[in-house]
């Protein structure tokens, strides 16, 4: 611990608390006084005739006294500069191992229904983000859709099942606006990976780049910590972007059907852009096993140590050893009870060890909270189900997760399932809220949350090994970028939507998802704590709609109450 603190630094040597310095001018005052008081005692002393003092005046010698009001004097110095505080280095905060985030950023602008890729742009782009959750990046992921107005689908989380049941039903209908915000996009991306500060990777799947999506990509990586990998979904031969309502194709001002391409001039710029990857679309599935590859190697990353810039390390405590040390000369001698209350004095060297000797943590936390401080409540509660309240109530669900971890009652499953929900972890507070019910299944309003929860989430039950089939692999297609728009269709060969849903139905899962309607926000009335069941505590409620239908429901809903317009350009976007 205190290893590299020597050789001191004397330049930087300094005392934190050097008001405490004033006492060494009592204890000098103090000792000088004792002196003057032994000296006098010497005198009387000399009344009595030399072989009779050993029977009328206690055995005691005056140089041994001497020496013990020496030690006394080295003590009390040792104590006054512990007091004091001796610094001369900076806190060092150690390197963190953080996990690196992932966010999808998915295309929905009219462009993507175009048919150059079978069956359509949008369709292989879903069947690319299905690929990459097989492939099990390892990392938090998350999913963003974005046309006009970016907005998020799913927040970040490692049941992928999530993901994929809200990914089918995207469509561009689904989104308030038209267009092809890409920057928006990237916002958003960027604000789901603030939650650590681990650099993240934003995965850009869309198939509109020019000049103005270079301009865009290169601010946005020399502001931002995070990496972009992009999978164009289109060909350099292009395709005729249909109309919304799909019985013709949409013309420019001048009457001209656009045909949307992608410029190989525009991906080389890209690729020579610091922290931008430019992955080719290929026909297998190799494309998106290199990106989750590449994320797999990247998942942990550890931040430098660093040194808290006035904030030093409180020495004092090294000078304790030496003033035990002169205590051992008064031990069985009746000395240190003179100093009792001064030993008392030097053991508060901090802060808060004072009110350590005379008040518990959990007091000393309930304190901080009746005064809603709850950030330093938490960490001063030794209690687990208090210091996840107190975390829970200052919005720190992460740290909230890990206190109710360790609370092995029911409440504290309770309070887990309700911190996992408040950070997007639906599948975790499902769990969490089963495991209550198990230790309690008097908790009703754990049991409710359960339940709601389990209608929304799709069941993973009926994938048992009884009914799993191994799929024989053969060869895997080389990382080639398909340049003809018959290569991606498959073998030359014009494909159908049918006939890709046909090749990919080994990978489909009878997930029997059932249709439910989500909160963007817990109620306000829901506390870290074991509550009466009512009715206002069910997070969810059934519903008749399309998943899909309720996501273009609720991002209209944002974009009114955020007033969020689409971005003018003086082109157009698709």
């Amino acid at each position: 611990m205190y290893d590299d603190l020597f050789p001191i630094n004397w330049s930087d040597f300094h005392f934190l608390r050097p008001q405490f310095l004033w006492l060494l001018v009592v204890v000098f005052v103090l000792v000088i006084i004792s002196l003057l008081s032994m000296r006098q005692e010497m005198k009387w002393k000399k009344i009595i005739a030399p072989h009779l003092r050993k029977y009328t005046i206690s055995k005691g010698s005056n140089i041994a006294k001497f020496w013990m009001h020496l030690v006394l004097l080295f003590t009390m110095v040792f104590g006054i500069l512990a007091l004091a505080g001796p610094t001369w280095k900076k806190v060092k905060i150690p390197g963190q191992k953080l996990e690196t985030p992932v966010v999808v950023l998915l295309d929905l602008s009219q462009s993507m229904m175009a048919e150059d890729i079978q069956p359509n742009r949008l369709e292989r782009a879903k069947f690319k983000i299905q690929d990459l959750i097989k492939y099990n990046p390892r990392a938090r992921m998350a999913l963003v859709a974005f046309a006009g107005t970016a907005h998020t689908v799913v927040p970040l989380t490692k049941d992928y099942e999530i993901i994929k049941s809200h990914v089918e039903g995207l469509r561009p209908s689904t989104m308030p606006f038209s267009g092809s915000n890409l920057q928006a996009a990237l916002q958003l991306g960027d604000s789901l990976t603030q939650v650590t500060k681990a650099p993240g990777t934003l995965v850009v799947i869309s198939d509109d780049f020019g000049n103005e999506e270079i301009s865009i990509l290169t601010s946005f990586v020399s502001n931002s910590k995070n990496k972009i990998i992009i999978l164009p979904m289109n060909t350099p031969s292009g395709g005729e972007i249909p109309a919304p309502n799909g019985k013709y194709n949409l013309k420019d001002k001048n009457g001209k059907i656009v045909r949307s391409s992608i410029d190989p001039n525009i991906i080389s710029i890209l690729q020579e852009v610091e922290k931008v990857d430019v992955q080719h679309l290929t026909l297998d599935d190799s494309d998106v096993e290199f990106i989750a590859k590449k994320i797999s190697e990247n998942l942990v990353f550890t931040s430098k140590a660093e040194e808290k810039e006035d904030v030093w390390r409180d020495v004092g405590l090294l000078l304790v050893i030496p003033m035990a040390i002169c205590l051992l000369f008064w031990y069985r001698k009746g000395w240190v009870l003179y100093t009792l209350g001064f030993l008392l004095l030097c053991s508060c060297n901090s802060e808060n060890s004072f009110s350590d000797i005379w008040f518990t943590k959990d007091y000393q936390g309930q304190r901080l909270s009746d005064a809603e401080n709850y950030k330093n409540a938490a960490e001063t509660y030794s209690d687990p189900l208090r210091k996840g309240i107190a975390y829970f109530k200052a919005n720190n669900y992460e740290s909230a997760i890990s206190a109710f971890a360790k609370d092995t009652t029911a409440e504290g499953a309770y309070n887990l399932g309700l911190a996992y929900f408040k950070n997007g972890d639906y599948a975790a507070a499902q769990f969490a809220f089963g495991l209550a019910v198990e230790k309690d299944p008097n908790l009703t309003a754990a049991r409710q949350n359960s339940n709601a929860l389990e209608k929304l989430l799709p069941a993973t039950d009926k994938m048992t090994p009884k009914n799993a089939e191994e799929s024989q692999e053969g060869e895997q297609a080389k990382n080639m970028q398909n340049k003809d728009m018959e290569d991606l269709s498959g073998g030359g060969q014009e494909a159908t939507k049918e006939d890709m849903k046909k090749e990919r139905k080994e990978e489909t899962v009878n997930t029997s998802i059932r249709k439910g309607k989500e909160l963007d926000e817990v109620p306000e009335n829901i506390e870290a704590s074991v509550q009466k069941p009512s009715k206002e505590k069910v997070l969810m409620r059934k519903v008749n709609d399309d998943p899909a239908l309720f996501l273009q429901r609720k991002f209209k809903y944002q974009a009114k109450k955020y007033n969020m317009k689409p971005q003018q350009t003086d082109g157009e976007k698709w």
